[in-house]
């Protein structure tokens, strides 16, 4: 088998950034340089990468299940060009739900880069199903999600306890009773995360338990607009506790108690044999900072 570097990281690449023409940029190749190096990648592995609908490429499932095999291979040698001292530096791409990169990411980045100021981030915040397609793809070295997810490709492994809280305006009649039964949960109109979110798989989820069908009057997918409808008396929120803190302890917002089971467990997405010593050092880093970072909150 003679396959080349090259095409290794077109491959790559193309996977990563979902279209051949940034590949082929981002390596400094033609077009038409970058698809010769596929079809020869192609035929040499014998079975297709990718598959072309319409203008896109979309990847195979052999492309899926060849991708992290090499990623492997690229980040070993890549390892060839850093000398082994221990140093930790390079980009590190990550891929969060929203409620993590909002209330939790930041003070994780910030510890960490004052550790290994060589280190450059990139962040893309989106959903859970959102963070496990980046992963799956190849664009992120590690995702963080809110959700439970299974994948049988990616590495998923719990990391901390989350809950979410029903909440209301001060004004709401349920306010000052400060709970909801099955009953009146039927009766709000509720103002929610969108679909393929970890937040609305954990309430969707909690709802079908007490076989319950809830109102949803708006599903948005910025907590912060959520917020701000419960504010205006749209209807009753459900997020995470971290996301609604500080307007709970200002009294803008009330917790309702009720019957819904909402806890869930963050968790850590990752390729299995990532190799990556900047990826294990960030993966480490964080199950270390888990207690200090969520005593704080």
């Amino acid at each position: 088998m003679s396959v080349s570097v090259k095409q290794l990281r077109v491959f790559e690449a193309t996977a990563r950034l979902g279209r051949l023409t940034a590949a082929a940029d981002e390596q400094a190749m033609s077009q038409s340089a970058a698809s010769q190096s596929l079809r020869e990648l192609e035929s040499t592995l014998d079975y297709p990468l990718f598959q072309r609908v319409g203008r896109e490429l979309m990847i195979t499932e052999s492309g899926r299940d060849t991708l992290p095999k090499i990623n492997q291979i690229l980040h070993l040698i890549d390892s060839l060009h850093t000398p082994g001292d221990g140093t930790i530096a390079g980009p590190l791409r990550i891929a969060a739900s929203v409620t993590i990169a909002t209330y939790l990411l930041p003070r994780l980045l910030a510890e960490f880069i004052q550790r290994h100021p060589n280190v450059v981030p990139d962040v893309k915040i989106t959903n859970t199903q959102q963070v496990i397609a980046t992963l799956e793809k190849g664009q992120g070295h590690i995702g963080l999600i809110e959700g439970p997810a299974q994948h049988r490709q990616l590495q998923i492994t719990p990391w901390h306890e989350d809950k979410l809280e029903v909440f209301c305006h001060t004004n709401h009649p349920q306010a000052q009773a400060g709970q909801l039964n099955r009953e009146q949960i039927e009766q709000q109109r509720w103002i929610l995360r969108e679909d393929g979110s970890g937040t609305r798989r954990i309430f969707d989820t909690a709802m079908q338990a007490i076989n319950v069908q809830a109102q949803v009057a708006f599903a948005l997918n910025r907590q912060e607009a959520i917020k701000q409808s419960v504010k205006a008396g749209l209807g009753v929120g459900c997020l995470s506790q971290l996301s609604i803190a500080e307007e709970v302890k200002s009294g803008s917002l009330v917790v309702l108690s009720s019957p819904l089971e909402l806890t869930r467990r963050f968790s850590l997405v990752a390729q299995p044999t990532h190799n990556n010593k900047l990826t294990e050092a960030f993966i480490e880093f964080i199950k270390s900072q888990t207690q200090s970072l969520f005593s704080k909150d």
